[in-house]
């Protein structure tokens, strides 16, 4: 009986680890033009593959990229304005992609999604966003 027990609590104890770790996530976010939100925390650094905007817009739907870059301003709620030495496109940042990471216009950012291409449009679905250090 004491073991059945124990095996339950364990797996109860498995089973509400995720729910516990979603709800403890600090928010992260946009810090700028169109921006309400304060947040703090995340992971800053490089990555040597970058590319361009421009090339970026040239690439095949779902193309993996990394960018270097700027978010200039919000869009609407996760569409956001990035740009780089080369030009702008959108971005989308779902929430649960800021990890805590606050971010404004002056910081240099590292995205990495996919591109998402439309009949008249290309942007960037970003599945992770790093500041980093100048």
């Amino acid at each position: 009986m004491m073991k059945k027990t124990l095996a339950i609590a364990a797996i109860v104890a498995l089973m509400s680890a995720p729910l516990y770790a979603a709800n403890t996530n600090t928010a992260g976010g946009f810090s700028g033009p169109g921006s309400t939100q304060t947040q703090t925390g995340g992971f800053s650094g490089p990555n040597s593959s970058a590319m361009t905007v421009e090339r970026a817009k040239t690439m095949s739907d779902d193309t993996w990229v990394t960018l270097r870059g700027t978010l200039v301003e919000r869009i609407s709620h996760d569409q956001y304005l990035f740009k780089d030495a080369s030009g702008t496109i959108n971005v989308e940042i779902s929430s649960k992609r800021w990890n805590g990471v606050t971010i404004t216009p002056q910081d240099l950012v590292e995205i990495q999604g996919k591109v998402d291409k439309d009949w008249n449009s290309v942007e960037i679905d970003v599945k992770q966003i790093n500041k980093v250090t100048k």
